[in-house]
């Protein structure tokens, strides 16, 4: 056990003192050097060597008077002597070190001086004072102990080396047959032992010196001596053997089932132990804890990462959850309360009773971050309550915070039991912190209480199960990222088990399921709950399904939330997703807040506001349906024509170009055809558009009867009967809706990079397909609507997506959409007038593309400008004053939406009025 930093002072003390008067020429540099690690509780000869030989160039070596691998480099001098010299001196070692070797620091002394430098801050900081300051300076080699000086951030290049090490130790355990349930227990014990090593679990690096002492370099034995190892850690100290060797006897009992079960010893080779020993170099102590999750994800293939869901996160984003939720009001709490000890104290009491639930842990990163902020939260308190730091009693009776507090549904065991590893590990990480603010040392080894981690699926799940709710303070986590294009059969009957009977539920996310198992349990509570989402449960046709449930069965309130921003995974591949964050509760609160990003890589901006509607705006709680017609006056959108066709009926350039070589006549039947892609990417294909053909017509082209008996035999084929139906007009498309008029054309998908949707006019002429959306007889007018920036943050709230593309959609966007209301004559004209130039400095690039033309790297600055300009128009049609920002734009429009539909919405908003304020 590590000694405390007022055992340690008061080592330094003595051991400057004794050693007063000392020079090179009247005692032994390595009695010095033994004593020194003495005062840290360490034996130096377990983790380190005097005079180590190292080869240099040629057939030179040096000598190094004493070195510990990976760790620290001494070099000793008689008194007097240049220390900055000797300093000098074991830069020279480095480059005929392994990089693994490699020390974090370097100590130059002259028994009388000491000077450290930190070779792991850049640039490298040094440390110089007399050997009679030494216990002023004592911290400086917590190191040696074990101690850490742990700065959390978002995530260090260590971390993710570090885990890189450990999946390349995984896929050589796992090719070599050791798979399945032993390799994952297996590999977790060793990320214990890791971790033990560098932060006083275990003496510093006796995990590495074990295997570099005591196995062979091949590696043929190491399977069965960390067999031994763990047989060691699960036995407790009174049940060892007496003739136990003294390697094995050093490590402590563990406890808490980690080791308990006996595991099949994998054969190791000479690289796999090499992996192993690269691993133990790297100092554990100061990883994230979110590294066990992105070692689970290092080994991940893609399409296992995709099929469960799992997105892994940083610190940084988890934290965007963790204080809204609880940490902001727990800290403003404490603030009131920190110069009034009574109360204090009972703010104390009320850490100790707040339970966490995670139902979709993972490796438990949320979690763990939670536990790691309550004890630093915690920390706090202490301070407040012992401000001269003398403790009246053990400093293991102050901490009440434990992790028997946090629970979580996992529904793969190996992120599951990782996740009970870390909280262990994150809780003696806090232990250690409480150590050093108070100097006295605190662990809680053996292991004793334990997170509780359940391996189930979450969905069919009774939550109650796992924590009764009147025990529960919140829940919290990142449920599943999985689109209904990509659910399993398995994910889709957990839909259906959750969602019932519900209308349109199979258009949901997985991760909407979450949703419901937790507005269901929060029923009658005071339970918080946040889940990070895909943004696509704010937008579109998900938020009418899913949230209509949620405000009207269940009187959910949105209490803060997250729009847009990218979501980043801190494992190997960073897999990025544009998320949001919603907090809600069966009760309504005073005070929400809104945080909005200027971009979704920007930081946030936090406003406090009256609602919050589940399209994360400040307005009512309301859901926009899909209409089947227009709120406003105006002329109708449609759909582009359905052939339904197998493809026989459309053409490309060659089989036009083949058809009329042999059947010319049919050229008065062929049209051009496009969808979205080839109106953005301005290309053509071709159609066959036999309307008033003549039978005999018909006899004389054979290639053109060919294909449409492919065509009806495709149609009778068919699973829809719809479609079987029109087998018995093979001639025609089975939707025709093509305009009698030219048109407006707007594509239904389009990329998320474009500030606007690329649209335009065509002639009656041109046939659509139904990726295309047509407003006949339009006017520039309607073009200046649809393009602006008013319409296009509407569609960006309320549209549907294509993977991350907007999918435009009649019923959703264009018919909810609210026009300006009563523009004067000399507004339309204005609109009509920015409108046009819009159109003409389209026109001055005829061989470019849309896509071209509104890629925002490539957009020409006389359209940009030409789009400002149009912007600016339509803003003056709706209010005198401009808009600063799209939320206010959407905000805006979300009020006129409600006034022009008001009662259609009237019994919505009195439901949500009900509720009580808290």
């Amino acid at each position: 056990m590590p000694l405390s930093w007022n055992d340690i002072r008061e080592g330094a003390r003595k051991f400057s003192q004794e050693y007063k008067n000392v020079t090179r020429e009247n005692a032994e540099t390595q009695s010095f050097y033994n004593d020194f690690f003495s005062i840290f509780g360490i034996k130096r000869n377990r983790v380190a060597s005097f005079e180590a030989s190292v080869k240099m160039l040629g057939s030179q070596r040096g000598r190094m008077d004493l070195f510990w691998k990976g760790t620290l480099l001494v070099e000793h001098k008689s008194s007097g002597k240049d220390l900055d010299a000797a300093y000098t001196q074991t830069l020279g070692y480095f480059d005929h070190l392994k990089e693994e070797d490699l020390p974090h620091y370097i100590l130059v002394s002259d028994f009388q001086r000491f000077k450290l430098y930190d070779l792991e801050t850049n640039p490298v900081t040094e440390y110089e004072f007399p050997l009679s300051e030494l216990h002023q300076h004592v911290e400086l080699f917590g190191f040696i102990a074990g101690y850490q000086k742990r700065v959390f951030q978002d995530q260090a290049p260590v971390d993710i080396q570090a885990s890189e090490q450990m999946g390349k130790l995984h896929d050589m355990l796992k090719d070599s047959g050791y798979t399945g349930h032993d390799l994952e227990q297996y590999l977790v014990r060793l990320l214990f032992c890791l971790f033990a090593d560098d932060t006083t679990i275990f003496v510093k690096d006796s995990l590495r010196f074990y295997i570099d002492e005591n196995t062979r370099a091949d590696g043929s034995d190491l399977g069965s001596r960390l067999f031994d190892l763990f047989q060691t850690l699960n036995t407790p100290y009174e049940k060892r053997y007496k003739t136990l060797d003294e390697s094995l006897a050093q490590f402590p009992y563990i406890n808490g089932s980690l080791f308990e079960e006996r595991l099949p010893s994998p054969a190791f080779n000479r690289k796999m132990r090499d992996i192993l020993l690269r691993a133990c170099a790297f100092n554990w102590g100061q990883i994230s804890p979110a590294i066990f999750g992105s070692l689970f994800q290092s080994v991940m293939d893609l399409e296992r990462r995709r099929g469960i869901g799992a997105h892994y996160t940083t610190e940084k984003n988890i934290l965007k959850i963790l204080k809204p939720l609880f940490l902001d009001g727990l800290y403003e709490e404490f603030e009131t309360v920190r110069h009034e000890p009574r109360k204090l104290q009972n703010f104390h009491k009320k850490l100790q009773t707040l339970t966490f639930l995670d139902p979709a842990c993972g490796c438990g990163n949320f979690l763990i971050l939670t536990y790691r902020e309550l004890r630093l939260l915690e920390i706090e308190v202490l301070k407040a309550l012992h401000p001269t730091g003398q403790l009246a009693h053990d400093v293991s009776e102050l901490s009440r915070i434990n992790v028997d507090a946090f629970y979580g549904i996992e529904l793969e065991e190996f992120p599951a039991r990782i996740a009970e590893v870390a909280l262990w590990l994150m809780e003696h990480q806090m232990n250690l912190r409480l150590s050093e603010t108070f100097g006295l040392y605190y662990a809680r080894i053996p292991l004793q209480a334990s997170a509780n981690i359940h391996h189930a699926n979450a969905l069919q799940l009774d939550w109650e199960t796992v924590v009764p709710k009147e025990r529960l303070s919140y829940i919290l986590g990142n449920p599943p990222f999985v689109g209904k294009t990509y659910q399993s059969d398995e994910q889709k009957k957990d839909m259906g088990l959750v969602f019932g009977n519900l209308k349109s539920a199979g258009l949901l996310d997985y991760v909407s399921a979450w949703y419901l198992k937790a507005a269901q349990y929060l029923q009658s509570t005071r339970i918080v709950c946040a889940f990070v989402s895909t943004n696509s449960i704010s937008q579109g046709e998900q938020v009418s399904i899913l949230w209509q449930e949620l405000f009207t069965r269940y009187h959910v309130k949105i209490h803060f939330a997250h729009r847009t921003f990218s979501w980043n995974s801190e494992a190997r591949g960073k897999a990025a997703v544009h998320c949001v964050i919603i907090g809600f509760a069966a009760f309504d609160t005073a005070k929400k807040l809104l945080y909005d990003y200027d971009s979704s890589k920007s930081e946030a901006h936090e406003t406090q506001v009256r609602n919050i509607n589940p399209y994360l705006i400040e307005a009512e709680d309301f859901v926009i349906p899909k209409r089947n017609k227009a709120i406003c006056e105006v002329q109708e959108m449609g759909y582009g024509s359905k052939p339904a066709d197998g493809g026989f009926l459309i053409l490309t350039d060659t089989e036009k170009t083949l058809l009329l070589s042999v059947e010319p006549q049919a050229e008065k039947w062929i049209r051009k055809y496009i969808g979205s892609d080839e109106l953005i990417h301005n290309y053509y294909r071709w159609c066959l558009w036999l309307h008033n053909v003549k039978p005999e017509e018909f006899k004389a082209m054979p290639s053109v009867m060919e294909r449409i008996s492919k065509v009806k035999q495709m149609r009778l084929n068919s699973t829809d009967a719809n479609t079987r139906r029109w087998a018995n007009f093979p001639t025609i498309f089975q939707a025709n809706r093509q305009p009698t008029s030219d048109y407006l054309a707007i594509p239904e998908t389009s990329s998320e990079n474009r500030a606007y949707i690329p649209i335009g006019f065509l002639n009656k002429e041109i046939i659509v397909s139904n990726s295309i959306y047509t407003v006949p007889n339009a006017t520039v007018y309607h073009f200046g609507l649809l393009t602006s920036a008013m319409h296009m943050a509407w569609m960006r709230t309320v549209c549907g997506r294509l993977k991350s593309d907007f999918r435009y959609s009649v019923g959703l966007v264009y018919n909810n959409f609210p026009w300006p209301q009563n523009p004067t004559p000399q507004q339309v004209q204005a609109i009509e007038t920015k409108a046009q130039a819009v159109l003409e400095a389209r026109a001055q690039f005829p061989n470019s593309t849309l896509a071209q033309l509104y890629d925002p790297l490539t957009m020409p600055p006389v359209l940009s400008k030409a789009h400002q300009a149009l912007d600016k128009a339509v803003d003056a049609a709706y209010r005198k004053q401009p808009f600063e920002t799209e939320r206010s734009r959407v905000e805006f429009l979300f009020g006129l939406y409600q006034q022009l539909t008001a009662p259609l919405i009237t019994a919505m908003t009195k439901t949500s009025r009900k509720r009580k304020i808290n």
